[in-house]
Order: C-alpha cells, then sequence, then structure tokens
C-alpha cells in the first residue's frame, strides 16, 4: 500500500462482506446462487439462440427481448462469480482496478435494462394503441437507433458514477458491505467527503428511474384504455396477456432497484438494500426468459419446434 502523509494508507484492495457473515448459511446459500446462475445463464442463452434462429421472432418486440436477454446474461456474469467465492472463501478480496471495473459494467448494464425495459413498454403502446402505424412507426431502422440509444444512456450513467466514484481516496477501511462493487456501499467506505456523489446519485439515479418509469405508466395508460375499448373478449384477453409479462418483470425490477438507491444509505438501510437487491441482480435475470417464454404463446410455439427438430436429429 501507498503511504499517505498523515500516516493513513491508501486503499489498494477491498474485501467484500458478502450477504451474510454467518458460517451456517454459508454453504445452502453457495448452492442456491449457482442454481440460479445456471439458471439464469441457461434460460437467457436459451431464448437468445431461440429467437436467433426463429424466423418467426424476428420482430421488433423480440428484438427488444433478445437485448433484455443478452443484458442479463452479461451484468449477471458481471458480479455473481464473485460473490459465489464469498461463500466458499474466508475473505473474497477484489482490487481496487477489479473494483472499479465491476462498477462500470454492473452500473453499464443495469442502466441500459432500465432502457431497454422502457423500449419494450413503447413497442407495446405502439403495438396495441396504433396498429396501423407500428410497422412505420417501429421499424428496423428506428429498432436500432432505439437500441443504440438505450446502450448510450448506459454507458453515460456508469462513465458519470465510475469517474466521480474514481475522485474519492479510500483509506484504512476497505470491507465493503456487500456481495458486489456498489455505489452506497463504497461511499461509505471513502475518507474524503462524498458530497458531489450523493448529488450525482440522486441526479442519475434519479433520472434513469423517473425517465424510465414515467414513460412505462403512460404507456401502459393508454395501453389499458385501448384494452378497454376491445370488444372482443378474445381480443382483450391476448393483450391482457401480452402486457402482463412484462408487467410483472418490470415491478421487479424498478421496485427493487429504488428501494436500493433511493434510501438513505445508513448501515441499517443498506442490509436491507443488499437482500433487496438480489430481485433485481439475481431473481430478475432468472425469472424474465420464464415469464416471457411461460406467458408468451409465440415463444413456446418456437420452443416446441426447436425441441421436436432436436428429438428428430437424435432419432435419425
Amino acid at each position: 500500500m501507498r503511504m499517505l502523509a498523515r500516516n493513513d494508507s491508501l486503499v489498494t484492495e477491498f474485501i467484500l462482506a458478502g450477504l451474510t457473515d454467518r458460517p451456517e448459511l454459508q454453504q445452502p446459500l453457495f448452492y442456491l446462487f449457482l442454481i440460479i446462475y445456471i439458471v439464469t445463464m441457461v434460460g437467457n442463452l436459451g431464448l437468445i439462440v431461440l429467437i436467433g434462429i426463429n424466423c418467426h421472432l424476428h420482430n421488433p418486440m423480440y428484438y427488444f427481448l433478445f437485448n433484455v436477454s443478452f443484458i442479463d446474461l452479461c451484468y449477471s456474469s458481471v458480479f455473481t462469480p464473485k460473490m459465489l467465492m464469498n461463500f466458499v472463501s474466508k475473505k473474497n478480496i477484489i482490487s481496487y482496478i477489479g473494483c472499479m471495473t465491476q462498477l462500470f459494467f454492473f452500473l453499464f448494464f443495469v442502466i441500459s435494462e432500465c432502457y431497454m425495459l422502457t423500449l419494450m413498454a413503447y413497442d407495446r403502446y405502439v403495438s396495441i394503441c396504433n396498429p396501423l402505424l407500428y410497422k412505420v412507426t417501429i421499424s428496423h431502422e428506428m429498432c436500432s437507433v432505439l437500441t443504440l440509444a438505450a446502450y448510450a444512456m448506459g454507458f453515460a450513467g456508469a462513465t458519470v458514477h465510475t469517474g466521480y466514484m474514481l475522485k474519492l481516496t479510500f483509506c484504512n477501511a476497505n470491507i465493503i458491505n456487500h456481495y458486489l462493487c456498489d455505489i452506497l456501499p463504497l461511499l461509505q467506505l471513502s475518507c474524503t467527503s462524498t458530497y458531489v456523489n450523493e448529488v450525482v446519485v440522486l441526479i442519475v439515479v434519479g433520472i434513469n428511474i423517473t425517465i424510465p418509469s414515467l414513460t412505462i405508466l403512460i404507456s401502459y395508460s393508454f395501453i389499458l384504455i385501448s384494452i378497454l375499448h376491445i370488444r372482443s373478449t378474445q381480443g382483450r384477453s391476448k393483450a391482457f396477456s401480452t402486457c402482463s409479462s412484462h408487467i410483472i418483470a418490470i415491478s421487479l425490477f424498478f421496485v427493487s432497484a429504488t428501494f436500493m438507491y433511493l434510501k438513505y444509505s445508513s448501515r441499517e438501510s443498506m442490509d436491507q438494500g443488499k437482500v433487496s437487491s438480489i430481485f433485481y441482480t439475481n431473481v430478475g435475470p432468472m425469472l424474465n426468459p420464464l415469464i416471457y417464454s411461460l406467458r408468451n404463446k409465440d415463444v413456446k410455439v418456437a420452443l416446441r419446434k426447436a425441441l421436436i427438430k432436436i428429438q428428430r436429429r437424435n432419432i435419425f
């Protein structure tokens, strides 16, 4: 460690405290989160492959779903291996550079998912409320532009947060009260003023939660009004079925993220936030493929066809 003039030492590595320090829970939690990670990888990778090889799923709705699965696949891999190590090792050490890298990519994928879920809501709004203009409004070119914009917002948010985090000085205290390098647990360890960082959190996180939330709320308000005007019971049921899976995924993601980032960062709230963060870091990415596949007729048909093809190849 490099020494400072006031006999404090600059932190060159951090220790991730993990989810809990209770020894009897370490092994059960290891197997639980290992299973969650495997299901997440298989589910999201399977959905990506299924959408990629099935021409019937090559439309804007599944294009955005493809990107959501890709993001879930990536950001689960950013922190889960380290999280699993924490359950089986006495000290889960991560270097300063490794911690900042993990922070950047975690924020990049999380913020990108906020806007990708928003795009899915906008896609459903246009599909149900303006079906005649759907192909013109949500063209392939527009899908590409909107997707790049979502990733650009993720990159901008991650760059701002990580850039201001790099300006802080960490002395002596190096135990992060979390299972990953996240903004609020890191701010608690700084030995310099975090006022600017806290303002940045309120502004950037506020924007990245408020804008998507309002867009989704407005989109689904118009969708609900349109659905109630559908005379056909079958048509109304189909519209509700299409939107319900998306609403479940959105609620799970935004409620837990809001609880984590917009609460005061005391130790008690951090412990609560650490538990709530499991829902958008672990549970959400695992459930998304199941929610979208089990409640989606097109995906179920495509999956059935793919399984039949695999069975035929095995027979012959």
